[in-house]
């Protein structure tokens, strides 16, 4: 599942390509063809992410909601949109450019009302202008779940996927398993920077690149890491490999039904 920055990345091409400008709005597939039917010509005005969710305001006031879960996508391209080929749930047009969605989990119009009852229920995102940490540490500080779990958690903190949970706490030197009701508020402060850092820098990018630079294949002559994921990373995906700072062979376990990796020795804090 795309983690947040890949949204906010999407919500910046969308108006980047369609901002202020009349859209054909259809549902090739048709299962959005009535939505598609409601706001068919009308202009973009904005285009916002609040962790995993992508919203699309149209000026007559209804919101698109769109949430890609595991198997959804964007596709855009520039010029005259071809005949649409394959399972294309939602197309955009304008005399420039086209952009087509597949797969999604959920694809929706919404009233402003409701669009504010998604963002009451969302944790604050590390991407989000003026988001407040606050909220999240008050959940993490009182619970006795782990803070692998809980920053996973999309109702604490939103926007945080697999990759970026792994790869903040082994960059901190804190223990997966610990209860959030462990973590100190110095601890969730560094974890709340270095998450804002490292998804604005995924953002701009468009792949999550976690090692410092004294650990980068160049500096440390190694081979550049090959994944379908991309980027350069520390613990994420490396079940049984040598750590990059230590040596310790990195673990992994299923945990909250997600596949966790670790460094026990690194991560003892």
């Amino acid at each position: 599942m795309p983690e947040g920055h890949i949204i906010h990345r999407l919500a910046t091409e969308n108006a980047k390509a369609f901002a202020h400008r009349p859209l054909r709005v259809s549902s090739p597939q048709g299962r959005f063809a009535e939505g598609a039917a409601l706001i068919d010509g009308q202009r973009l005005s904005e285009a916002e992410a609040h962790g995993k969710h992508l919203f699309l305001g149209f000026e007559a006031g209804a919101w698109l909601h769109i949430h890609l879960g595991l198997y959804g996508g964007f596709t855009f391209g520039a010029g005259p949109a071809p005949a649409p080929v394959g399972l294309i749930r939602l197309r955009l047009e304008s005399t420039e450019s086209y952009a087509d969605l597949r797969g999604p989990n959920t694809c929706e119009l919404l009233t402003g009302a409701e669009k504010s009852a998604i963002h009451a229920r969302l944790g604050p995102d590390p991407l989000r202008p003026g988001s407040d940490p606050g909220p999240a540490w008050e959940r993490i500080s009182r619970s006795r779940t782990t803070v692998a779990a809980l920053l996973m958690d999309q109702k604490v903190l939103a926007g945080v996927g697999n990759v970026y949970r792994a790869e903040v706490l082994f960059r901190l030197g804190i223990d997966p398993h610990r209860p959030g009701r462990d973590v100190t508020r110095a601890e969730w402060d560094a974890i709340w920077a270095d998450l804002v850092e490292l998804m604005h820098d995924g953002a701009g990018i468009g792949r999550i690149d976690t090692v410092r630079p004294e650990h980068t294949p160049e500096a440390m002559g190694r081979p550049p890491r090959v994944d379908d994921h991309g980027g350069e990373v520390y613990v994420y995906r490396r079940a049984a490999m040598p750590c990059l700072v230590c040596g310790t062979e990195v673990r992994t376990e299923s945990h909250a039904a997600r596949n966790l990796f670790w460094c026990p020795s690194c991560q003892q804090r």
